[in-house]
């Protein structure tokens, strides 16, 4: 029986794991919406921009579910919810550039070798070293995750996509990636309280239709700054992750994570599903 414990435990701790090392992403059924289309919208988890989990809507857990489009702000999590998988079906009746924001938080336990695993595969040097000198076999995570995905409804109309929304971490992007073609660059700001972080790590994934998936590993400059250029067609995703010591006594790492998911196309033709692109066959 205590050996049954144990191995419980074990599992247990794994799937906590789990849970906190995957990317949390936001996934509309379509980057290219018409006025009146309903936005069919998923909250998904992964390594390396694949889809391992899907989320329902949970109240609990998410703090903040904004609809921004320009100056108008719709708060979503007033809407009504979808019972099966996606957290949202919503009519987008204002043409030009949309954003939606998720802020999701929870504690989660980490086993101590999955754990500094992590954080090296993450780029998080330094919080791996700190982590190592101590000896406790598990650490508790006081976790935040602020996610951002941009559509666009009939025109690429900017509409302020480009302003930070004042969050304690977030990724602003400076171009309109609707409005771009193949090889043009993109500038992406980090910022960590309102101020650029530098040196913060940000991996940039492509997901082209074929399923492949390219990522890119950046740092950011003294200005918070990262350039990459819109070499692929697909689903682009801007994913950064920053740790320090908690200072709630319940935690030993408080973390912040941040995702920015769009869509690049050159013609203006590819598909841009969710089933399309491999994440399921749900639209």
């Amino acid at each position: 029986m205590k050996r049954f414990v144990y191995l419980l435990l074990a599992v247990l701790l794994i799937i906590g794991f789990t849970a906190y090392a995957q990317d949390f992403f936001l996934l509309p059924g379509s980057f290219y919406m018409k006025k009146g289309d309903n936005i069919n919208l998923h909250l998904l988890s992964g390594n390396e921009f694949a889809k391992e989990g899907e989320y329902k809507y949970d109240g609990a857990k998410i703090s903040k579910f904004v609809l921004y489009e320009g100056k108008k702000q719709t708060d979503l999590g007033k809407s009504p919810k979808d019972t099966a998988s996606n957290i949202l079906n919503y009519k987008l009746e204002s043409p030009g550039l949309a954003t939606i924001e998720v802020i999701k938080s929870e504690n989660v336990e980490s086993e101590r070798n999955k754990f500094l695993k992590y954080l090296s595969s993450e780029g998080l040097d330094q919080i791996a070293e700190e982590a190592k000198a101590n000896n406790q076999q598990y650490f508790v995570e006081k976790t935040t995750r602020y996610l951002k995905t941009l559509v666009m409804v009939d025109k690429p109309t900017d509409r302020d996509f480009d302003k930070s929304l004042n969050e304690e971490y977030e990724i602003v992007i400076k171009q309109n990636p609707y409005k771009a073609d193949y090889g043009d660059d993109v500038t992406a700001e980090v910022l960590f309280h309102g101020k650029p972080l530098k040196d913060a790590v940000v991996i940039v994934y492509v997901k082209t239709i074929n399923g492949n998936v390219y990522p890119q590993k950046l740092s950011a400059d003294a200005n918070g700054l990262i350039f990459f250029k819109l070499s692929r067609e697909g689903i682009y995703m801007l994913s950064s992750v920053h740790i320090e010591a908690s200072k709630d006594k319940n935690a030993d790492f408080e973390s912040w994570g941040t995702t920015y998911t769009f869509a690049f196309t050159n013609n203006g033709s590819m598909p841009d599903t969710y089933r399309e692109f491999g994440f399921g066959n749900k639209h």
